[in-house]
């Protein structure tokens, strides 16, 4: 699909990128995915993939995206070995049930935990079960359904958006933290955050919360590949390399939560860096000619949680 013989040139191989190429496709477009690095090595691969909503603005429009996205993630769940999609039941702790949104109406099983449901310096928690994904599973599972519905998926960098704009009309930017750089948009800055894997020691439930004297969120979210411990925040920073002191403390507070991680084997140590933005764009505006740009990044620490539901309002953007 080069040479003006497609009708959109999704930027970004990302959960955002790669879930609007799939709407698209599927909708009966023509579709190119263009990538700078290979869909196992983008942030995305690296992300705990709990879905609920965290570091994400504009609320009001967060509510339908996850919605929408729900109920595509609950689908998928019914084939969890093909698409790295299961439903798990976990603790969401020192979260209130009031002012969630109407979004709750559609995660199962939510309820107040009662107190003897709650680990030891935990007052409050909501028990939920919600989609939690193997990402690299997932990306390779969406890259497939890409391909199933015609798209394709070449490995090619974007310095100019007159690059895609050369091939097709409509050009989607999915490119997360690449968008400050790219549009350029200087508010969308990284937002590090760092996991660490261990061996399951018989964990089948997640946990998320702050814990007492602890500044960073603490989540357990059993894979199968492993238990992903969590995590960090660390605002513009960079740094791609792991910390051990960092790991070290991730490991002993989630240890607090569940005392048998404490002898865990370490088996890897992961970094990625968030796309952070005060608010998530989500917009069209003109290239020269009839060209159309459609913006779809920011997504911060909620790439995953919100993908479908943006992908389907980037997807109308890029018809209409």
């Amino acid at each position: 699909m080069s040479g003006g013989t497609c009708d959109v040139v999704v930027v970004g191989g990302g959960v955002i990128g790669l879930t609007t190429a799939v709407v698209l496709a599927e909708g009966g477009r023509r579709v190119v995915l263009w990538t700078r690095d290979p869909v196992a090595r983008t942030t995305s691969a690296v992300a705990g993939a709990l879905v609920w909503p965290y570091r994400i603005e504009p609320a009001r429009q967060v509510g339908p995206w996850l919605e929408l996205s729900l109920e595509r993630y609950e689908a998928l769940a019914r084939d969890a070995e093909r698409t790295g999609v299961r439903s798990v039941p976990g603790l969401m702790a020192h979260t209130p049930l009031d002012g969630l949104g109407s979004w709750t109406s559609r995660v199962r099983g939510l309820r107040e935990a009662r107190p003897d449901e709650l680990p030891e310096g935990v007052g409050q928690g909501l028990r939920a079960t919600v989609p939690l994904i193997d990402m690299p599973v997932y990306l390779r599972y969406l890259k497939a359904r890409l391909r199933a519905a015609g798209g394709t998926v070449e490995r090619r960098p974007v310095t100019d958006f007159g690059e895609p704009a050369a091939v097709a009309s409509v050009v989607v930017d999915c490119t997360g933290l690449g968008a400050r750089e790219l549009v350029p948009d200087v508010s969308v800055h990284p937002v590090r955050g760092q996991v660490v894997i261990v061996e399951n020691p018989g964990i089948e439930e997640w946990f998320v919360g702050t814990l007492p004297g602890a500044s960073e969120m603490t989540y357990v979210l059993p894979q199968p590949y492993g238990v992903l411990l969590g995590g960090t925040a660390t605002e513009d920073s960079w740094d791609l390399g792991p910390d051990q002191e960092e790991a070290d403390t991730i490991v002993a507070h989630c240890a607090r939560v569940v005392p048998a991680l404490a002898g865990a084997r370490v088996l890897e140590h992961r970094v990625g860096l968030r796309p952070a933005r005060p608010r998530v764009r989500l917009e069209a505006v003109p290239l020269p000619g009839d060209g159309r740009l459609v913006h779809n990044y920011g997504h911060g620490g909620a790439g995953v949680t919100v993908a479908w539901g943006c992908a389907e309002e980037a997807a109308l953007l890029a018809v209409g």
